[in-house]
């Protein structure tokens, strides 16, 4: 379980092909995600205490550390995950957002994210607004009914809120830290984007797509 509050920014530095799926190496050196590919002696914090098997969020896709080194580590991608996220089209020097699991006591400063992504959308456009940014963000009709205007959702990993939505598409406005401290200055309009839609919402659409469809089971003794 992750939070949507980014720790750092890594870069893609190597991807290779493996018997099942591919091997993807982060950099994540460097004590500010301003320098992603830092000195390994300054490890950034999302890498300070990773080891092997552990859990990290990848532009807010859960994967499995199975190498980890001072300043960076590696991961395996299956198949799947590479067909139904953004990261089956990441190339080398890609930025992405880095997240370690929430700790049963620490602060839920962001929502529940469970690192699974729901669709993969497309950044429409991004306006200034002042010293904000505000992005549109297309997104499958699969999703739709798990989106809510001033609910939460994961963009890339990132907690945002939904400040507008339409049929297709919603808004987000991006505050300058936010901006400055994830993959979101590095994207353009066209960049696809992993969306994960608040599990809350979820549930609620699922129960009452099952109530429709009288298909909500029960104890029926």
């Amino acid at each position: 379980m992750f939070t949507g509050l980014i720790e750092a920014v890594g870069r893609i530095v190597d991807l290779r092909e493996i018997t099942e799926g591919r091997r993807v190496r982060i950099a994540a050196g460097g004590t500010t995600t301003a320098d992603p590919a830092g000195p390994a002696s300054a490890p950034a914090p999302a890498i300070a205490s990773l080891a092997p098997g552990d859990s990290i969020a990848v532009n807010g896709v859960c994967l499995t550390a199975v190498t980890v080194g001072p300043g960076g580590f590696e991961a395996d991608v299956s198949p799947e995950t590479l067909r139904v996220t953004t990261l089956g089209g990441l190339r080398t020097g890609a930025a992405v957002n880095l997240e370690r699991p929430l700790q049963a006591d620490g602060r839920l400063g962001g929502h529940f994210v469970q690192g699974h992504v729901d669709g993969v959308g497309r950044i429409e456009a991004i306006a200034d607004e002042a010293d904000f940014r505000r992005i549109t963000v297309s997104f499958p009709s699969a999703i739709a009914a798990s989106i809510v205007p001033k609910g939460s959702i994961a963009v890339d990993g990132i907690s945002l809120t939904v400040a507008s939505l339409d049929a297709g598409s919603f808004d987000v406005q991006i505050i300058p830290y936010t901006w400055e401290q994830t993959n979101l200055r590095a994207s353009s309009a066209g960049d696809p984007v992993n969306l994960e839609c608040d599990i809350i919402g979820k549930y609620v659409a699922r129960a009452v797509e099952a109530y429709r469809h009288g298909t909500g089971g029960g104890d029926s003794s």
